[in-house]
């Protein structure tokens, strides 16, 4: 597989050196350019230099940039025209298209290699404020990217892709703050489509791949700090980097079919939306991510049935917590679910050809919070999970909700404890817990009777099932529900009342 350097995205060239472009004067404007890619490690040269009335003609500008392993990057841009608008602004323009290689080192397979065309019609910077607050904004009507020639290991593929993108636009503002710069940026587009069609080097695999999405929008605040500083994340964090940022999509569809030496693969389906957050200070890290509403279908020569569908309502992941050494309990959250999933009767089949089961949506949901503390900086290099002392406590926990749902039975938990980090004897080790957790079982043993039948649980094993039930809970308000009450007090565990511990 082709190894891209990160520097050789398409719109690198443009976008990696906005920061200078909020300068006041044309000249300005082009000097900051050089000097930020000379300083990010690129080399920029040029054919010539002309004034021209209000503006600033550069032509024929090269872009180029190695690293240390041998992989390189370069973009030839026809005409740069840094306008000055005569209201304290600069606009900047470039030639339609460019073209862009990137190689990356022989690995002992050969050479690879890409040549694109970036094409972005119609687009203009506007470059405003002071050397000390620059602000600019980028606008495109499309941007696109163009493979024309790829190579894997020495071998041209056949093989053509092509990403585009409508209605961009976004902002920028970037602060200097002493040794730190203050970046505040956002982002949207109308629309991304990606469509690839192609073989492998060996030519053993063929097939085509799309991929849309529609409504883009983003947004990115940072405090940056010298890259020296951001070797150690420990030293940087205390220092004052933070940056948060966010992410979130419409419409989603995607379409692969491929053929390798197995046979065909298909797979097809979408999502109605999704979104993406990070966050990171002294204090916390967040990271969350959801989709919304996705089905998805596939076949292939490896499937035992003609096709497989599933599907979702919602899917999440998320979480937050402390990152430096404290002494004191900072908040932490955990989130993770998967809502009304459903699979295609064949799957079904299989193993329950009867349906014996039911087929109801399951669903999956463990949503907690709580509190603690670390007691070193987990973001120092130096720093080490293992080791006989724990490298933090917990405070407290609660439970906002926990839920699992599947074939007919579900099981709910809610509830909360908190956490004696002086008593490590009344649980073996474990910080004593005080608190209640109240579980609600509904369907249990209409679920136990249906896997007897389908000969899935041994009866003595669904006997034995029944008796824990029987000890730790009672039951609920309607046919077929249990409920318990786990209490933890004392030093001790107590189930409905009845101590157990």
């Amino acid at each position: 597989m082709t190894r891209i350097p990160s520097c050789s995205t398409a719109l690198a060239l443009v976008l990696s050196a906005q920061p200078i472009l909020a300068n006041i004067t044309p000249e300005e404007v082009w000097a900051g350019w050089q000097s930020l890619a000379a300083s990010s490690g690129q080399d920029v040269s040029f054919e010539s230099e002309v004034k021209q009335g209000d503006t600033l003609v550069v032509t024929k500008v090269v872009a180029a940039q190695s690293d240390p392993e041998g992989g390189s990057y370069s973009a030839t841009i026809d005409q740069l025209s840094f306008k000055h608008n005569g209201d304290g602004t600069v606009s900047v323009t470039m030639s339609d298209s460019y073209p862009v290689t990137v190689d990356t080192p022989d690995e002992g397979e050969g050479a690879s290699s890409l040549k694109l065309t970036v094409s972005q019609p119609g687009l203009v910077i506007t470059a405003s404020g002071t050397p000390e607050a620059a602000s600019y904004d980028i606008t495109a009507p499309t941007v696109s990217v163009t493979l024309d020639e790829a190579t894997e290991g020495g071998t041209k593929l056949e093989t053509t892709a092509t990403l585009a993108m409508t209605e961009l636009a976004a902002s920028y503002l970037v602060t200097p703050k002493g040794t730190a710069t203050g970046l505040d940026s956002s982002f949207s587009a109308k629309s991304i489509a990606l469509n690839v069609d192609g073989k492998d080097a060996s030519g053993t695999s063929e097939g085509t791949v799309t991929l849309s999405l529609t409504d883009l929008a983003g947004g990115a605040k940072a405090n940056l700090l010298k890259p020296e500083v951001m070797e150690n994340m420990a030293t940087a964090l205390n220092q004052g980097f933070t940056t948060e940022s966010n992410f979130s999509f419409g419409a989603m569809a995607v379409d692969f079919d491929i053929t390798d030496a197995s046979g065909p693969m298909k797979l097809a389906g979408g999502i109605n939306g999704g979104d993406f957050s990070l966050g990171i200070d002294k204090d916390k890290v967040s990271y969350g991510t959801a989709l919304k509403a996705g089905s998805f279908t596939a076949s292939g020569a490896e499937i035992p049935f003609p096709e497989v569908v599933v599907g979702f309502s919602e899917t999440a992941f998320s979480i937050l917590m402390p990152v430096s050494k404290s002494e004191t309990p900072q908040d932490f959250a955990f989130v993770t679910k998967l809502v009304d999933f459903t699979i295609s009767e064949d799957v079904w089949g299989m193993f329950d050809p009867g349906a014996t089961l039911a087929r109801d949506p399951a669903s999956f949901v463990f949503d907690v919070k709580g509190t603690g503390f670390w007691k070193a900086d987990i973001m120092d290099p130096a720093f080490q999970m293992e080791g006989a002392e724990p490298p933090g406590e917990l405070s407290a926990l609660d439970l906002n909700e926990v839920r699992v749902k599947a074939a007919g039975a579900e099981v709910d938990a809610k509830g909360g404890v908190t956490f004696d980090n002086t008593d490590l004897v009344s649980f073996q080790g474990v910080p004593a817990p005080t608190g209640v957790i109240t579980i609600n079982i509904k369907g249990a043993n209409t679920l136990i009777d249906n896997l007897i039948a389908m000969g899935l649980l041994p009866e003595d094993q669904a006997m034995g099932a029944r008796m824990m039930m029987g000890m730790f809970a009672r039951p609920g308000a309607g046919p077929d529900e249990l409920t318990s009450e786990i209490e933890f007090k004392d030093g001790g565990l107590f189930a409905n009342g009845q101590q157990l511990q």
